[in-house]
C-alpha cells in the first residue's frame, strides 16, 4: 500500500474494524465497526490523538480512585457509627427460665449518715489518772497496794526512807527543845523582873530569844509536814524526841492502781521514771482517734462518735468529740481526735484496738439501690441493669456516693421506681462479657 505524501499511519486498520477510545472508568474498549475505505492521517493529526487519549485514560484512572475513597469514607463512618449507637445502650434478653436466677427491685431511698471512719486506740482518761511520785528521793521501805487495788484519795501507797526528812525533823526536835528553853527562860526572868533580880533589858532579850525560837519551831513543823507527817505525828516525834524515817507517799486520787514499778530498796526520785505506782479512775476513758489531715476541717465538737472494739463485736459505744489535739503527726500525717465515755463496768481497757465512725454532717435522704445491684466494671465504672419490661435488660453507667447497711447512694444514672436487678446483676454482665458458643 503506498501512502499519500505527509500522511503517517496512527494505527494499521483493517477494513472491518477501528479503534474506539471511551472514557467510561478508565477502560479502553474496542468496538467493532464496518468501513468501505481505508483511513489515513497526518502525523500532526496522530500526534493530538495519542495526547488526548492519555489526558482521557489519566482523568478516569482519578475519577476511578475518588471514587473508591468516597465509599471507603463513607463505610468507615458508617461502621464507627453503628459501634456508637451498639455502646451507648447494651442489653440483654433473658428466656424464662434465665429470669428465675435474678431478681428484680425498684429504685427507692435511703437516709444516709454523713460520716467519716478512722482507726484509733482507747486509753485512760489523762486528766483522772497520775504516776505517783514521792516528794523527795529516798530508798523504797514496803509497798503498801498491790497491783490492780482499788484505793482512795489520801490513801497510803508506799514508803520510803528519805535522807531529807531525816534532817528535817532533825531541826524539828531541836528547835521543839530551843523553844522550850527558851520559854522557861522568858517565864524565870518575868519572875525575877518583880523582885529587882533582872533588868528590863535583860527580860526583854529572853521575851526575843523565846519569839525567835517559836518562830523556828513553826517553821520547822511545816518542813516536816511537807513530807506528808500529820500533827499528830509531829506532836509525837516532838514528845518523844525521836525520829521517824519513813517517808509515806499517799495516792492524790481515788481510783485503781494500774501500774506498780518498784520494789523495797529501789531509789526512786521525783519525776524520774518509771513512777514506783500509777493510779487511774477507770470509770471514764478516752477514745482517740487518728484521722487524716485533709480531712481536719470537717471535724467539730460535739460530733458523736461511734466506737466499736474487737472484744466486744456485737457491740457500739457511742460519745462525743471533746477535743481535737493541735498538732498533726509528720511522719502519718495524722491528728487525733478524742471523744470520752463513762465505762463503769471497765469493759474497754487501754491499748485496745478501735474503728471509730464520726459523724460530720445531719443525715441526707438520697436515691439509692442495694449494694448487690451495683457492677464494678474491669475500667472502673460502676453499672447497673435496668428493665422496663421485665424481658429485656439494659446495662445503664451510674454514678455512687455513700454506702450504708447495703444500701449505695446514687448521685446519676438512675431515676426512683426504675426496675433494677439486684440478686443477678453480675451474672448479666458475665453474660455480656462471654464469648459466643459456636
Amino acid at each position: 500500500m503506498h501512502l499519500p505524501e505527509g500522511a503517517f499511519p496512527l494505527i494499521e486498520l483493517r477494513s472491518d474494524w477501528i479503534l474506539a477510545v471511551q472514557a467510561n472508568r478508565g477502560l479502553v474498549k474496542v468496538e467493532r465497526k464496518t468501513m468501505r475505505y481505508p483511513s489515513y492521517i497526518s502525523k500532526r493529526v496522530a500526534v493530538m490523538l495519542a495526547t488526548a487519549a492519555a489526558i482521557v485514560i489519566a482523568a478516569g484512572l482519578l475519577e476511578s480512585v475518588h471514587s473508591r475513597g468516597t465509599a471507603t469514607n463513607a463505610n468507615t463512618l458508617r461502621e464507627s457509627g453503628a459501634k456508637s449507637n451498639t455502646s451507648s445502650e447494651v442489653s440483654v434478653d433473658l428466656s424464662p427460665s434465665q429470669l428465675n436466677a435474678i431478681r428484680i427491685e425498684p429504685v427507692g431511698s435511703y437516709v444516709f449518715s454523713v460520716e467519716k471512719e478512722a482507726v484509733g486506740n482507747i486509753d485512760f482518761d489523762g486528766d483522772l489518772s497520775v504516776q505517783v511520785f514521792p516528794v523527795y528521793q529516798g530508798t523504797v521501805i514496803e509497798m503498801l497496794v498491790a497491783l490492780g487495788a482499788e484505793v482512795q484519795k489520801e490513801q497510803p501507797l508506799y514508803t520510803i526512807k528519805s535522807p531529807d526528812l531525816i534532817q528535817a525533823e532533825s531541826t524539828l526536835i531541836g528547835a521543839a527543845a530551843t523553844f522550850e528553853l527558851t520559854n522557861k527562860e522568858l517565864t524565870r526572868a518575868k519572875d525575877l523582873n518583880g523582885t529587882n533580880g533582872v533588868s528590863e533589858r535583860e527580860l526583854e532579850q529572853a521575851s526575843s530569844d523565846q519569839q525567835t525560837a517559836e518562830g523556828a519551831l513553826k517553821a520547822a513543823r511545816d518542813a516536816v509536814r511537807v513530807f506528808g507527817k500529820t500533827e499528830t505525828e509531829i506532836d509525837q516525834m516532838i514528845a518523844s524526841r525521836t525520829i521517824d524515817p519513813a517517808l509515806v507517799v499517799r495516792s492524790p486520787i481515788s481510783g485503781r492502781i494500774i501500774s506498780k514499778n518498784a520494789q523495797p530498796g529501789f531509789l526512786v526520785q521525783p519525776g524520774n521514771a518509771p513512777a514506783p505506782y500509777s493510779v487511774a479512775d477507770v470509770s471514764i476513758k478516752w477514745m482517740l482517734a487518728d484521722v487524716i489531715e485533709s480531712d481536719l476541717p470537717v471535724f467539730h465538737l460535739g460530733q458523736p462518735v461511734q466506737v466499736e472494739v474487737m472484744a466486744y463485736p456485737n457491740r457500739t459505744f457511742r460519745g462525743r468529740v471533746s477535743k481535737i489535739y493541735e498538732t498533726v503527726d509528720p511522719n502519718t500525717h495524722r491528728a487525733t481526735i478524742r471523744s470520752e465515755i463513762t465505762d463503769p463496768k471497765d469493759e474497754l481497757r487501754p491499748g485496745m484496738l478501735a474503728n471509730f465512725v464520726i459523724g460530720v454532717h445531719n443525715p441526707v435522704e438520697s436515691t439509692a439501690i442495694q449494694a448487690n445491684s451495683v457492677v464494678r466494671e474491669a475500667d472502673g465504672t460502676m453499672t447497673a441493669w435496668v428493665t422496663t419490661d421485665r424481658h429485656r435488660f439494659v446495662q445503664r453507667i451510674i454514678k455512687t456516693g455513700l454506702r450504708k447497711d447495703e444500701r449505695v447512694q446514687i448521685l446519676g444514672g438512675l431515676q426512683r421506681g426504675e426496675l433494677v436487678v439486684t440478686d443477678g446483676a453480675v451474672f448479666l454482665s458475665y453474660m455480656l462479657q462471654a464469648p459466643p458458643s459456636d
